[in-house]
């Protein structure tokens, strides 16, 4: 696939990205696609594999490695080398419901399964996917497709992210008739409200919206569904889908919002950052920090606590309000740069990554804000109840479990504390308004494989289904859940009603 010797004769060339102290001023996307002559020569480096990984999702050592959506990764760069870009479009959209989402926000898991990875570096997958997308929109090929024939069945979808859309949208390609219901203002979930801007432009989302919408289904913003909602539905439709997430974050000891105040969930925080944002003219970092409607930022001492996706957010986010100082805590020692013998080619590379949060930090104040094997101890408060220090401590393993090392405690200033340390499952009222099983995870209970809950005609999918994770595997997972229910639907294989 590609250019049989390309991987020998083209280095990778990412995207083009905005210098940190320039995209801290606004919260733009910050990534700027290459000429189109070298989007082709990357993608002429895919090689010509006899078994290509990249689309394999994998599970090695405990984690996965391969794309969820096994995306045709080498016949899509193969028609983007040929210059084929409408043929690139079909064979990536034939797997994929919204590249869109994940050439923005995926951490490729494609790419660190990819064997020019092995020793060199891998194909450029994930922008050449977010490349295919954009010029997919450009060139005009998403038109709406609007079933032909309507099977005369009904669906509600309860919750509208990634896998909530992507059921969504496969039913309704199938000829049912499919309406969405999401208690936010707006749809997209943890899209729209949990991603910050400038990782997910809000337009990109709002522009799928549209056209699902164009296609037939009908959205219902606004409307947070408990046992009354949850039996009508049940009554109205044929089928139900439930896709609300995994929003129960998960607390810090002592770290109580109610008791202290400057303590806040990250995702609220965010939250609150993106619903100011969409009322802005534009995207200035000054116009934004200049709003009374979001968690103030401004000239405080912040401290993250959770050193993934989410935290890295906070970060990034916290600098272009104007925050004083920010330090990340992280629980886990330090990863090493570089793959450990213990850790080979394609497994998942268990090594430390900057992101675009850190690097902004080292940018502005000429360290990395990352603290590892490091917790909280104490919140230190005015008399008011304000947060304004807090007393760290090391941390170490030690039988199985996390030990506070003695003698390590430091005191540190802080106004804003932010928990991004994940989330424990489900909310619990929507699993109970509609009575079905929930797992001691906190998630949905199905049967293994399948998203069929213990209640006939209800199924899950995302991750209420299968706990905090990715947008891929969100994706995924309400693509399969569609096909279930189309099944159930329709009498087609072993997913018939009983």
């Amino acid at each position: 696939m590609g250019k049989t010797t390309g991987f020998l004769e083209f280095d990778r060339h990412d995207d083009a990205i905005v210098p940190a102290m320039e995209r801290i001023r606004t919260f733009d996307e910050f990534h700027l696609p290459l000429e189109e002559e070298e989007r082709v020569r990357q993608a002429g480096r895919c090689m010509n594999c006899g078994v290509p990984f990249c689309q394999s999702a994998m599970k090695l050592n405990g984690m996965v490695t391969g794309c969820p959506l096994h995306n045709l990764i080498p016949e899509w760069n193969d028609q983007i080398w040929q210059k084929h870009v409408h043929h690139a479009y079909a064979r990536l959209s034939k797997t994929s419901s919204f590249p869109e989402f994940t050439g923005r926000v995926c951490p490729a898991l494609c790419e660190k399964a990819c064997i020019c990875g092995e020793h060199s570096d891998p194909v450029s997958v994930h922008d050449n996917e977010r490349y295919l997308i954009e010029e997919a929109y450009a060139r005009g090929f998403m038109q709406p497709e609007i079933p032909p024939v309507r099977s005369g069945m009904k669906v509600a979808v309860v919750g509208s992210g990634p896998s909530g859309l992507a059921a969504a949208n496969r039913l309704n390609h199938r000829g049912h008739t499919v309406h969405v219901y999401e208690r936010e203002d707006r749809a997209g979930g943890l899209l729209m409200y949990g991603i910050p801007n400038m990782k997910l432009d809000k337009r990109v989302i709002e522009r799928r919206v549209k056209l699902m919408e164009a296609e037939g289904v009908v959205f219902h913003t606004g409307c947070d569904i408990g046992k009354a909602e949850a039996a009508k539905l049940r009554e109205e439709y044929d089928a139900v889908i439930l896709c609300c997430g995994a929003k129960q974050a998960r607390s810090l000891k002592g770290a109580d919002p109610e008791k202290i105040k400057g303590i806040w969930y990250a995702v609220d925080f965010l939250s609150s950052v993106t619903r100011s944002l969409l009322k802005c003219e534009d995207h200035s970092a000054a116009l934004v920090a200049a709003r009374r409607d979001h968690i103030s930022v401004a000239k405080k001492h912040v401290v993250v606590v959770g050193g993934g996706d989410t935290g890295n957010d906070c970060i990034g986010t916290v600098i272009r309000l104007g925050c004083r100082s920010v330090t990340a805590l992280e629980m886990m020692p330090e990863p090493p740069v570089e793959r450990t013998p213990d850790n080979p080619w394609p497994q998942w590379p268990r090594t430390k990554r900057t992101d675009y949060g850190h690097e902004e930090a080292i940018a502005l104040w000429g360290r990395d804000p990352r603290v590892y094997g490091t917790t909280v101890k104490e919140y230190i408060t005015d008399a008011g109840g304000r947060l304004k220090q807090i007393v760290t401590v090391k941390v170490r393993m030690q039988d199985g479990r996390l030990t506070q090392v003695a003698g390590t405690e430091e005191t540190i200033p802080c106004d804003l504390l932010l928990i991004a340390a994940g989330f424990t499952g489900c909310e619990a009222y929507t699993p109970e308004a509609f009575g079905v099983e929930q797992t001691a995870r906190g998630t949905v209970k199905t049967g293994q494989g399948r998203y069929e809950t213990s209640v006939p005609g209800v199924f899950t999918a995302g991750d209420m289904h299968r706990g905090q994770s990715l947008v891929v595997w969100a994706i995924a997972e309400g693509q399969e859940a569609a096909a279930e229910v189309d099944g159930w639907l329709t009498g087609y294989g072993h997913t018939e009603r009983s």
